[in-house]
């Protein structure tokens, strides 16, 4: 067994709100051999050598969303052991209200729509675990194992 090979990953929540109500960014996943067709949160990437999980998140959004964040704000979520048919990850979970920009589409080849929902009600579509970070996050969980039951 191969020690040492699990990846990092991030993953964020953009929110903003709307007549009251809270609603959170999604991206609908193309050509990525990884839940095509489904909605995504936000932006969502892998951790690079000597990048911190918040630096990885400022990046992703520049380079899938075409906008800004500050670091500072930028709250901690949830970090979350997944497991799947290809692969054991660590992803920390962020959400962010704040950002320069108009969020628009900037990898056509790996994702076809935005959408803001309410986080409430999210389309059936969305990533399953993604699903159960939005409930950690509106619970107040920091930890959650997704995708270990026997």
């Amino acid at each position: 067994m191969e020690r040492f090979v699990a990846p990092a990953g991030v993953v964020l929540m953009l929110t903003r709100l709307r007549e009251g109500r809270t609603q959170v960014l999604l991206q609908r996943r193309k050509n990525t051999g990884f839940a095509d067709g489904l909605w995504d949160l936000s932006c969502s990437g892998h951790v690079e050598k000597d990048e911190s999980m918040s630096d990885t998140v400022l990046r992703e959004c520049t380079e899938e969303l075409g906008i800004s964040l500050k670091k500072q704000d930028l709250r901690f979520v949830c970090f979350v052991h997944k497991r799947d048919e290809s692969a054991v990850y660590y992803y920390g979970y962020f959400v962010c209200g704040k950002f320069e920009g108009v969020p628009k589409i900037m990898e056509r080849n790996k994702c076809d729509g935005l959408l803001w929902a309410d986080i409430d009600k999210l389309p059936a579509e969305v990533i399953p675990d993604r699903v159960e970070a939005v409930k950690a996050y509106k619970s107040g969980a920091n930890y959650f194992e997704y995708g270990w039951e026997k």
